[in-house]
This record gives C-alpha cells, structure tokens and sequence, in this order.
C-alpha cells in the first residue's frame, strides 16, 4: 500500500473508531441542524477531529476541505489538498440505519491521487491510488459487466433539501425505474460510489453533490475501470455537483437516459 495511502487509512478507522462508539448511544448525542433536513452531530465533527490531525501529523504543508470546516484557509496555496467527509450518511447515522461511511481523498493539483472509503457497520475498507488499482479489504475490485440499462441495478440519491428540483428528479426517477431492473436509494453517496467501483451497482447518479461526497468514490470507479462525470458525461464531476459513475457501456446509456432533465443543481441541496 501506498505510504499516503496508509495514513489516510490510519484516519479513518480512527473516524470509524469514534462513529461506532456514538452508534452504541445515539440518544445521548448532541445533534444540531445547519440547515433544513442537515444534520450535525458531535460525532461528526469529533471524526473529522481525529482524521484531520492524522493527517496533518503526517503532512502538516498539506492544506484541508473538509466537510465541518477543521482547519479551513489552512495552507491555501497548497497543491495537495485533502477532502474529507467524516461521516456521510449522518441521517441514516442518527436513526441508526447502518449505511453511513468516512471517505478521505487527495487531490494533487486538483486531480484525486489517494482515496479511503471506510464503512464502520461492516469494517469495509476501500482503497485505491490512482493508477494501482481499486480494492476492498485488499481484494482487487472491478466494475459490473453488464451490457444493458434494462439488466442493471441502479443507485441514487434525492437531491433535495428544501424541495428544489424534486418534480425533475421525479422524473429522472421514473425514468430510470421503467428502465432499470431497480433502483436503491440508501442515503451515503460515496459509499454509493464505492459499490459502483465494486460492481454491487451497475451505475449511480446523483445531483446536488459536494466535492467531499464525491472525491474518494470517484478515484475508486475509475480504478475499478468505471467512468465517471457529470449528467452530460463530462469531466466537471468533483466540483460541479451531478454526478453519473458506471461501467462504460452503461455510463454511455445512463447520460442519453437522463440528458432530457439536464439541469443547474445548487450543490450540497441532498437529504
């Protein structure tokens, strides 16, 4: 394993050390909204806490964009810039509904070069750096074969916190469910990503991203030789918010079948 990589592991079992213990006391956690259906807990930040004095132990020049906002104008001109999501799936978190996740990413000159997917629930780890490869728990994982968009098992995620969007998504929806073998809407979009890469999806889209939901998964898809972009299938996925990440034949179907409900989505608009 890379020795970058192993660091940003070490981070996030931390995390993931640190989540497992607030799951075993949900109803004694400090919860507070930053905004309509955003939710922050204590164990958010407290995660984030942990991994970015990890990282910055190891790495103290490197500059942070994390989700809480830890260390933030740190290092700004720093070409290596770590993009962290402590917890993503806090939702799911808070009702204990064991879909959630840590995912940890660097970005060298803005391109993702390391990436860490860490599910507590299950003690799933996912890896990868650019150009050797994607594994989950040290296996090599490669994207679904499947040919067909009717054959395939879709993931997605609502894009909406205040209603914005919803009558389109709807119908981005209803698309891809007459179109689909089924659709599966979990909650934590970079571990939707993260089961792109390991073939448990065929595809996943999504609106309203953040670049910490999306950075880590979308080095893992490409890794497992998936593709990833934006609606329209071009490149502007990390910072842009939509998303669509496949194996390439249904990547090629996934942007013709949604291209009709292209829109502008504000990001971090998910529930």
């Amino acid at each position: 394993m890379h020795p970058t990589l192993s660091i940003a592991v070490k981070a996030a079992r931390r995390a993931g050390t640190v989540i497992n213990r607030g799951a075993r006391d949900l109803d004694l956690l400090t919860v507070t909204s930053k905004g309509p259906k955003d939710f922050v807990s204590e164990i958010d930040r407290e995660a984030e806490r942990q991994i970015v004095e990890t990282l910055l132990t190891a790495y103290p020049d490197h500059a942070i964009l994390a989700e809480e906002g830890t260390a933030k104008g740190d290092n700004a001109a720093a070409e290596n810039v770590w993009i962290i999501d402590p917890l993503d799936g806090t939702t799911n978190f808070l009702h204990g509904f064991p879909q959630y996740c840590v995912s940890i990413a660097l970005a060298h000159k803005g391109q993702v070069t390391q990436a860490v997917i860490y599910d507590p629930c299950r003690n799933d780890l996912f890896t990868a750096t650019r150009g050797r490869g994607a594994f989950l728990n040290d296996r090599r994982m490669r994207v679904s074969r499947r040919a067909h968009l009717r054959d395939c098992l879709i993931g997605t995620g609502f894009p909406f916190r205040d209603g914005s969007y919803l009558d389109t998504y709807l119908k981005m929806m209803k698309t891809m469910i007459e179109g689909t073998a089924g659709l599966r809407r979990p909650g934590a979009a970079a571990l939707d990503l993260a089961y792109v890469a390991a073939g448990f999806y065929d595809g996943f889209w999504e609106i309203g991203l953040n670049p910490w939901d999306v950075a880590a998964g979308s080095l893992l898809v490409q890794e497992s030789g998936g593709l990833i972009g934006d609606l329209s299938g071009e490149g502007d996925f990390l910072h842009g918010g939509q998303v669509i990440a496949a194996n390439p034949k249904v990547f090629a179907q996934m942007v013709t079948a949604l291209a009709p409900f292209r829109m502008e989505p504000a990001r971090g608009e998910r529930a």
